[in-house]
């Protein structure tokens, strides 16, 4: 019975494998109809120079990506620095006379630089006056109507 017994392991050992070999040689032949699809009509030359092809691309594609990147940055800074605040308000500075002849226009970057023009219209004369502002405020004494103007121009 002993015997027996050392028969049926090995047999069972014969057995698995078998059954391991079978599935290696599948596996084989399923990764060979693979290769050979993907290969197909292909020579070694021709996906040697597809890789280079697509390498070359990719170090093409990184070049592009940081020189639109710096420029993105450089762009960005000059928006900051661009107007992009701007408001007008027309006001009569003297209700005898006219009408809202008289204005203020404030004109503000990002950083709250810029500067408010204004104009007093009477019946003798017009006046212009133009005031740098900085940081939001402006070194020159302002009218009620340029704080006004400044305060809605503000980003």
């Amino acid at each position: 019975m002993n015997i027996k017994l050392d028969n049926i392991v090995f047999l069972a050992f014969f057995v698995l494998t078998l059954l391991g070999l079978f599935a290696m040689l599948f596996w084989i032949v399923k990764t060979e109809k693979r290769l050979s699809k993907f290969f197909m009509g292909k020579k070694a030359k021709d996906l040697e120079d597809t890789i280079e092809s697509l390498t070359q691309d990719i170090k093409e594609l990184k070049k592009a990506k940081e020189y639109a990147e710096n420029e993105i940055v450089g762009i960005n800074k000059k928006l900051k620095q661009s107007i992009r605040g701007v408001e007008t308000i027309r006001y009569n500075p003297f209700p005898d006379q006219g009408s809202n002849q008289s204005f203020a226009i404030g004109m503000l970057n990002e950083e709250g630089n810029g500067v408010v023009i204004s104009s007093l219209y009477s019946r003798e004369r017009m006046s212009v006056f133009a005031k740098p502002v900085k940081n939001g405020v402006s070194e020159f004494e302002l009218t009620n109507e340029e704080k006004e103007v400044l305060k809605k121009a503000k980003i």
